[in-house]
């Protein structure tokens, strides 16, 4: 069990996935204009470095997974223009909000939702071209099973785009971000969200979370047979890519 397996948003008795589940839908409303302003809107480049490393593979079929309200589901039909996206979550609260941003944009015959256990995907196996994960993974209550089960419904030869939020390992950026993490992040996102345990938790979650090379040997155990990793923004955002 990795460290960030045994966090959960609350102190209240139930299992990580009811709890994020339960934390997901609460801060819906407010969540993607924190997510913006906490990050200085570098977020959104993030998202664009990470599609990108699919763009030689042109995918028709993709798995948006842990996909929000989805940002990055949107960006990546924008982007990539494949024929069917789809975005899969535990939070209909987030989701609800995705599937109002996918009617203004035009894209729903393209990019559907559905309500997912990401431990337990519902698809056969071979299903995808492509599977995406931008900021959601480090919730999963089991990081080994969610994987495995990416690279499950991924066709043999697709490929996996993660991008992660992470800790910094170099001095100053290291320091500086443990101070922004601990001070600003959870008293701004307390204020706007108005949940008290959210963002400390996020922070909480982004320590614990496995990075780097360790993060690669985990895909590699998962089945994919080629991993790789690049630091972004001094390591406070981490792309993995993974082939099946």
């Amino acid at each position: 069990m990795y460290e960030q397996e045994t966090i959960k948003p609350y102190e209240a008795e139930g299992g990580k996935a009811a709890q994020v589940e339960q934390m997901f839908d609460h801060i819906a409303p407010t969540y993607d204009k924190l997510n913006h302003r906490l990050s200085w809107d570098i977020d959104k480049g993030w998202r664009q470095k990470a599609i990108r490393q699919l763009e030689p593979h042109k995918p028709k079929t993709l798995l948006d997974i842990a996909t929000g309200t989805g940002d990055f589901a949107i960006l990546a039909a924008e982007m990539l223009k494949p024929e069917k996206l789809v975005g899969a979550d535990i939070s209909e609260g987030m989701m609800e909000i995705g599937r109002r941003k996918v009617q203004e944009k035009g894209l729903q015959d393209i990019i559907t939702f559905e309500k997912e256990d990401c431990l337990a995907l519902s698809y056969p196996d071979g299903s995808f071209d492509a599977v995406t994960a931008a900021f959601g993974i480090r919730n999963f209550a089991d990081l080994d099973k969610g994987l495995e089960e990416m690279c499950r419904v991924l066709k043999d030869g697709g490929h996996l785009s993660i991008v992660e939020l992470t800790t910094p390992v170099s001095f100053p950026m290291k320091q500086l971000f443990h101070v922004y993490s601990h001070t600003v992040l959870p008293i701004y996102g307390r204020l706007i969200s108005k949940d008290t345990s959210a963002y400390g938790y996020l922070t909480k979650t982004i320590e614990a979370f496995p990075q780097g090379e360790r993060m690669v040997e985990i895909l590699r155990k998962a089945g994919f047979r080629e991993a790789s990793f690049k630091r972004l923004t001094f390591g406070i955002c981490t792309m993995y890519f993974a082939t099946k």
